[in-house]
């Protein structure tokens, strides 16, 4: 199987690189990014060739494209690769706004190509399991969650909003909704939220904190923010509480890890040792294609992320409320 990876604008995209190094008998089959002096670095890490021309690239005789560009790029991207008949799995979120999300999802049906969207929480071992604990009843009654995910400020692109469409509630809010909709197979009707820039002097939000309440009447809090400091032992967290009538259970995703006491810029390290999710996201996509199924993360789940973390905008600068109607 042949892969091409469409812009390493975004850093996941080298762990995805990484991952599919792993997998037998798949192949990084080129690189497209139209900053060049990306784009050849990255060909000579991966040893692959490289085209700063998007039209030349999807000629090329590939099964799939991973998409890392920059948020405002994924729409065009998918919409090219979908019409050179190439199946993706693009970066989340999977647009800045919902219309754009839409016709992206549309596209894709109309070429019969795969649209499965890059939520890798959805592979951490702990996340999984606790999936499994609540399908098989333990914890009776879902009443409520209680997630985080709190990280450092990416920087560059990620805070200017006409490339990113928004700040840490957009970036850090979109993983959290799709694991509760996921445990609850339910939707988000209802945000409340108080967005900010409370830890960076940037004009763009680094935090937020949400209420979310859904069509089964569970309710939910949500705290995503770019609150983390350089010298912080580890990048941030992924946690999700999960309270039922049963049992409550809390996981972190990112809890496996060995502390490192050092004389270094930082003089404690986090260093982790669970399983690789992104190489579980990777694994996935090449699956669902060589299996021709449907993608475990499909462009409608990416769109119904992404209606919460825009809601919780509007809930903030509106001072109430914002309701969600089903799509």
């Amino acid at each position: 199987m042949k892969i091409g990876i469409m812009s390493f604008a975004h850093m996941h995209a080298f762990s995805y690189a990484d991952s599919l190094e792993k997998i037998p008998h798949v192949e990084i089959a080129a690189i497209f990014d139209e900053d060049i002096n990306r784009g050849k670095e990255v060909s000579a890490k991966y040893n692959v060739p490289y085209y700063s021309n998007q039209a030349d690239f999807l000629n090329l005789n590939m099964d799939a494209v991973i998409i890392c560009s920059e948020n405002s790029r994924h729409k065009e991207m998918v919409l090219n690769a979908a019409k050179a008949k190439k199946h993706i799995l693009c970066e989340k979120p999977i647009a800045t706004n919902v219309q754009d999300a839409k016709e992206m999802i549309e596209a894709c049906k109309k070429y019969n190509v795969t649209l499965q969207i890059a939520y890798p929480v959805r592979f951490s071992s702990p996340i999984q399991e606790l999936k499994k604990i609540i399908d098989q009843g333990e914890l009776g009654e879902i009443l409520a969650f209680r997630t985080t995910n709190r990280g450092q400020n990416p920087g560059g692109w990620f805070i200017d909003e006409a490339q990113s469409g928004g700040g840490a509630v957009l970036d850090h809010t979109v993983h959290m909704v799709d694991i509760m909709r996921w445990y609850l197979n339910e939707e988000v009707v209802e945000v409340k939220s108080y967005v900010d820039s409370y830890f960076h002097n940037i004009d763009i939000d680094d935090v937020g904190l949400l209420t979310l309440e859904f069509a089964n009447g569970v309710i939910a809090s949500h705290d995503a923010s770019w609150s983390r400091f350089t010298e912080y032992p580890t990048w941030g967290d992924v946690t999700i509480e999960v309270i039922g009538t049963k049992e409550t259970v809390k996981v972190d995703a990112f809890k496996e890890h060995f502390r490192i006491f050092s004389n270094g810029k930082k003089s404690l390290e986090h260093h982790f040792f669970g399983n690789d999710m992104d190489f579980g996201l990777i694994l996935d996509f090449v699956n669902c294609i060589r299996e021709g199924k449907q993608p475990s993360i499909t462009g409608f789940d990416g769109l119904k992320s992404l209606e919460v973390a825009l809601a919780a905008y509007e809930s903030s600068e509106l001072k109430k409320a914002v309701i969600l109607n089903d799509i």
